[in-house]
């Protein structure tokens, strides 16, 4: 059994890190893609996690694959094609900004099909996650929805986090139009300011909070970055601050956060239901702890903090 299984991008980072003497950029190799930042951070604060995905049959896709291993994913729901190479994005970081360009015509992952899914995975799973970059492209958004129904049915709760980017969808409008489209299936979701108004067009995320729990989800929540996040259940909502922290790097805080929280929920034992409003603030105070840690060093698997850390932070 796992408390958590993801299904969704598997891509390489190749991040601006410093240049030559001569003015040559040197990029930094890590692997990237919200779902397994997720994974990364459940198993490191404790939790068993797979991920269901696909890379090219490639250097970059064995490097994805073993680095997922290293941290004790399991990756026996990953599948390679000679088709399509591992999807690669260029980040670069100006200050809090990041600007990401993508290699992905199609890219390996964007290829995942509904049959190659292991459905077996999800036996017994407490946690199914998915984001909605799988879902900006034929086959992985049907393989998507067939393996977030699936999940459903075998008990697990289904976990969202709608992850906008720009480069990867036609335009706003169908990013929109996808992106609200798996709502229906979702007990719980996690979106920033910005997927909150391209979702729900609200400007506040106490509204942008009753859409989306009128939409399905029985749990929104909504990171507002250095104002800390918002928690909404038809109990009511909550605010908890953010934790002051060195910032060096954003990259992967907001999965680490939801990763976070993920934690918890698994680690909880109950169903979602059965958790108070309170309960719920508590988990994202401990992910925004969590979370102002990962700020403070470089990368996104990279920064995941270590439960006793997390504990600390939060006082």
């Amino acid at each position: 059994m796992y408390d958590v299984v993801a299904l969704g991008e598997a891509l390489i980072n190749f991040t601006h890190h410093s240049e030559t003497d001569e003015g040559n950029v040197l990029f930094e190799r890590t692997p990237g893609g919200a779902p397994v930042n997720i994974l990364a951070t459940c198993t490191e604060l404790g939790l068993k996690c797979a991920f269901i995905g696909k890379v090219g049959n490639d250097t970059n896709g064995e490097f994805f694959r073993t680095s997922l291993q290293a941290r004790g994913i399991d990756v026996s729901g990953m599948v390679e094609t000679d088709e399509a190479s591992t999807t690669i994005a260029f980040v670069k970081q100006t200050g809090n900004e990041r600007q990401m360009s993508f290699v992905r015509k199609p890219g390996a992952d964007s290829a995942l099909t509904p049959a190659e899914i292991k459905l077996e995975l999800l036996d017994s799973s407490k946690i199914f996650h998915f984001g909605s970059i799988s879902l900006s492209d034929e086959p992985s958004r049907s393989a998507t929805i067939r393996t977030a129904r699936a999940a459903k049915s075998a008990g697990a709760i289904i976990s969202y986090d709608p992850n906008y980017r720009r480069a990867l969808w036609k335009g706003p409008e169908e990013a929109s139009l996808r992106m609200k489209g798996a709502t229906s299936l979702v007990d719980v979701i996690k979106i920033s300011e910005v997927e909150m108004v391209l979702m729900t067009g609200k400007q506040t995320p106490e509204e942008a909070a009753q859409v989306l729990l009128e939409s399905g989800p029985t749990c929104v929540v909504i990171t507002l970055e250095d104002k800390g996040a918002l928690v909404a259940t038809k109990e009511g909502m909550v605010r908890k601050s953010a934790i002051p922290a060195a910032i060096v790097d954003p990259t992967g805080a907001g999965d680490i956060f939801f990763g976070s929280f993920l934690y918890r929920l698994a680690n909880s034992g109950k169903p979602l239901t059965e958790h108070t409003l309170t309960e719920l603030g508590g988990y994202v105070a401990f992910a925004n702890a969590a979370a102002s840690l990962s700020l403070e060093k470089r990368g996104g698997m990279a920064s995941v903090p270590d439960i006793s850390a997390v504990y600390e932070r939060l006082g």
